[in-house]
C-alpha cells in the first residue's frame, strides 16, 4: 500500500495498491466520498498508463488539478516506489 499525499484538491490523501501496472485498489481520504468511491472502483483492476493517460490533466473549478488528476500522480509514485522496494 502506498499513500500518497495530494496538493490543491478537497482530498488528502490516496492509498493505492498495486500489482506490477495493474491496480488492485484505490481509496481517497477526503473529498467528494461518493465521487471518489466510484472513481476507485472504475480504475480497480485497470493498467495504470491507461488511467493516466485518461484523467491526467483533469481540473475542479478554479483549480489547475482535481482528484482524479492526483490519482495520476499517485499511481506514478506508487508505481515507482513498489519497484525500489522490489
Amino acid at each position: 500500500m502506498y499513500t500518497y499525499r495530494t496538493h490543491g484538491t478537497c482530498s488528502k490523501f490516496i492509498d493505492v495498491e498495486l500489482d506490477g501496472k495493474i491496480i488492485k485498489s484505490v481509496k481517497f481520504i477526503g473529498g467528494c466520498d461518493g465521487n471518489l468511491k466510484g472513481i476507485s472502483k472504475l480504475v480497480a483492476g485497470k493498467n495504470i498508463d491507461d488511467v493516466i493517460a485518461l484523467l491526467r490533466g483533469n481540473t475542479c473549478r478554479n483549480k489547475p488539478t482535481s482528484c482524479p488528476d492526483q490519482l495520476t500522480y499517485a499511481l506514478e509514485e506508487a508505481y515507482k516506489a513498489q519497484n525500489i522496494n522490489e
